[in-house]
């Protein structure tokens, strides 16, 4: 692993993974703030100030942005999420200072223009109706209100159309100002790039940012609650998430839990993917998956499938969860870790992917992880460890279910609590 670290005196941290072979780098700026670092009145500003970033500086329009980078091939944008966003780049090597200059313009000299932010506070409302018109969306958005009820985790990324009409330019450098900080920032590259070279490009185009917040971020304590969450609508298939407090990031059953979520459902050789689909075609898209935040995390498993089919459905997931507290193979998990091996290895040809993880690693563990670590703490894992948690996870927390769609056959959650926490024939109970 050729990764390259330097902190800079402005306390701006700065890495880089040098692939001689390649031709191209994927560079970007890392923020350790999301949605979850807003205040009760900035619900929404977090993804807007990602937007409005593009939407011209002091030296350029927003067409400008767009044009300078196209203009040699590259490519530019940005995402935000729960506890963290990021500004990203994809350019030939020749284009690096480039595609630093723009970035760096963005994310210091934006204007924050008014009528820039009235249109695209349209764009946003559109896209507020887009994802309210999917229900897939919708059911893992209703999920996490229900899990983290009245918490700013809990609330979705895009804000509502009351909180997105009402921002300012004012609101938006507020935010910008306590959580865009060098202490909070990483620069990351990967590609064919020279760490000294690109370092120096970084120090000087990113003077200008503050080294220390203008008023101390927000992160409150997220606290897991549960609960039961549906909405009735006339549509072809039924939306259902059932889940249970994970662990975070920093938590000894991390990486335990990433298994046993491939295990139940990471693929088509997953414990649900061959029951409930295959052997009895209970649905046509099912798995389970294991999110990690800093001091907490979900696991949840999702299907989607008709009406009809969920007094049936619902029982066989829970007897799966309950077969996974009493019985793993060696074999599952050595096929786990296998996959694991494979997105890590795989991951390290795409300049992109290994930008995006040596970021992710810095802001988590402050340090990028070798593979070979990573997969010596999956070594550790073994089917005692894995029931145990499973047992754990699934029957000793209060479980939360989001369904969207056709869910007039779902069991009560009561009915499905009960069937979780009562061995056996109790299960049947949760076909209502």
């Amino acid at each position: 692993m050729n990764v390259e670290i330097t902190r800079l005196a402005s306390g701006l941290t700065v890495v880089t993974e040098t692939m001689p072979h390649l031709e191209s780098v994927a560079l970007g700026v890392w923020i350790k703030s999301g949605s979850r670092n807003e205040t009760e009145d900035e619900h929404g500003i977090a993804h807007l100030l990602e937007h409005m970033a593009f939407k011209g500086t002091a030296r350029r329009s927003a067409r400008d942005i767009a044009e300078e980078i196209e203009n040699v091939g590259g490519e530019l944008n940005a995402a935000t999420s729960t506890e963290t966003t990021s500004y990203y780049a994809r350019v030939l090597r020749d284009h690096v200072p480039l595609a630093v200059d723009i970035l760096a313009d963005i994310l210091t000299e934006s204007a924050f223009d008014e009528e820039e932010l009235r249109r695209e506070k349209h764009v946003i409302l559109q896209e507020i109706g887009a994802a309210n018109d999917t229900p897939d969306d919708v059911v893992f958005d209703k999920f996490s209100e229900v899990a983290y009820r009245g918490q700013t985790i809990g609330r979705p990324i895009l804000g509502t159309p009351d909180t997105v009409k009402g921002f300012t330019p004012g609101q938006i450098r507020n935010y910008l100002s306590r959580n865009y900080t060098t202490d909070r920032m990483f620069v990351v590259a990967a590609g064919a790039v020279d760490h000294a070279t690109f370092t120096k490009q970084v120090e000087e185009r990113f003077a200008s940012l503050p080294m220390t917040p203008s008023s101390p971020p927000v992160l409150e304590t997220a606290r897991y609650i549960g609960g039961d969450v549906r909405e009735t609508r006339d549509l072809m298939d039924a939306q259902v998430l059932l889940g249970f407090e994970g662990k975070a990031y920093h938590m000894r059953d991390f990486y335990c839990s990433q298994i046993l979520a491939n295990i139940l459902g990471g693929g088509m050789s997953s414990r649900l993917f061959q029951e409930v689909r295959e052997h009895r075609g209970l649905c046509y898209s099912v798995y389970a998956f294991h999110w990690g935040f800093s001091d907490t995390g979900i696991f949840g498993v999702h299907a989607a499938t008709g009406g009809n089919e969920l007094p049936t459905l619902v029982p066989v997931i829970i007897d799966e969860l309950r077969k996974s507290s009493e019985t793993i193979h060696q074999q599952e998990i050595d096929r786990a870790r296998a996959q694991i091996r494979a997105q890590l290895l795989m991951g390290q040809e795409s300049p992109a992917a290994r930008a995006g993880q040596i970021a992710r690693q810095m802001m988590l563990y402050g340090r990028p992880i070798p593979n070979p670590e990573m997969m010596e703490r999956l070594e550790g894992i073994t089917t005692e460890r894995l029931t145990d948690l499973a047992g754990r996870l699934f029957f000793d927390t209060v479980p939360t279910l989001s369904a969207v769609g056709p869910i007039e056959q779902l069991a009560p959650l009561s009915d499905i609590t009960t069937a979780l926490a009562t061995p056996g024939i109790q299960t049947k109970k949760a076909a209502g």
